[in-house]
């Protein structure tokens, strides 16, 4: 599939480099201990976690970087600390140069022809085989782009990918233009309403394909009926942040939504969401 060719816009480019992902840059395999995995004719990379005594038939969690990110260095961010207190394995992808030189995950972009869908989906399917991994509790969550990219996991490979979580990302413009052959899958979607790089309202420009889908709201209005829940809980976490969760759908669903005010394009933490945000997403993965 051709997607036509797009210019990133530079305030994205500019942004990302501060907001995207806690620090950038690329190094060679030697030098990080990332792991290669031969996708068709490209080589991608990895970097895994596996706990120490991690029981057979465990969960598999993907955490993606952001736009400009780096997996070694989203390692960092907690989830292993996460997959070592409950038991799963995670493993941190790496995304391959946009047309830019940027590292990325092509969630349906025009920016590159990447194709991260096939490579995620046989990396999950290779890990699970190899290291004994649980096929019906693998997902996928991310943080910016690594959440435009869980969203695009769960329209196109919800077989795969049971449940996903998105960290200040949203559907892409594509992903939401043909949406209408998505399954149910369970969603939980974490934002800042003053966020300029990813704006709740679904403002976000056209450009390279980012834009497109509508509001936050409208979006999860969306997944809520997708999955058919039927309960609705409204948790005011802190001062700033509001919960909602919606529940008792289709095959177990849930949808999540949590909104945390006056924050931006940055992860949320204990102080916002009473928990970080990597333990708020295994807490929704775990019901699962």
């Amino acid at each position: 599939m051709k997607y036509r060719q797009h210019s990133v816009p530079f305030w994205l480019v500019a942004s990302c480099s501060f907001l995207f992902c806690p620090a950038f840059g690329q190094e060679t395999a030697t030098e990080t201990g990332f792991e290669v995995f031969q996708h068709g004719d490209v080589e991608r990379q990895y970097v895994l976690h596996l706990p120490e005594d991690l029981p057979e038939n465990a969960p598999l969690v993907f955490f993606l970087h952001g736009y400009h990110g780096n997996a070694r260095n989203y390692a960092k961010m907690g989830m292993s600390r996460v997959a070592d207190k409950h038991g799963f394995a995670v493993v941190y992808p790496q995304g391959k140069p946009d047309r830019r030189d940027v590292p990325h995950w092509n969630a349906r972009l025009n920016i590159s022809d990447i194709d991260d869908v096939g490579f995620l989906t046989a990396l999950a399917k290779n890990l699970q085989h190899t290291h004994d991994l649980d096929p019906e509790r693998t997902f996928a969550s991310g943080v910016s782009n690594g959440g435009f990219m869980s969203y695009t996991l769960a329209a196109e490979r919800p077989e795969v990918f049971k449940a996903v979580g998105s960290i200040i990302g949203t559907m892409s413009g594509y992903t939401w233009e043909h949406r209408e052959d998505i399954k149910p899958v369970p969603v939980l979607q974490i934002s800042g309403l003053d966020d300029r790089i990813v704006p709740v309202d679904g403002s976000m420009r056209p450009a390279g394909g980012w834009g497109g889908a509508p509001d936050q709201r409208t979006i999860i209005e969306f997944w809520k009926d997708l999955d058919q829940t039927t309960t609705e809980e409204v948790i005011e976490v802190s001062a700033d942040t509001t919960a909602y969760r919606y529940g008792d759908g289709v095959e177990g669903c849930e949808v999540w939504l949590y909104e945390v005010k006056g924050w931006g394009h940055r992860v949320p933490g204990a102080r916002k969401l009473g928990v970080h945000s990597v333990d708020l997403v295994w807490e929704f993965f775990s019901r699962f």
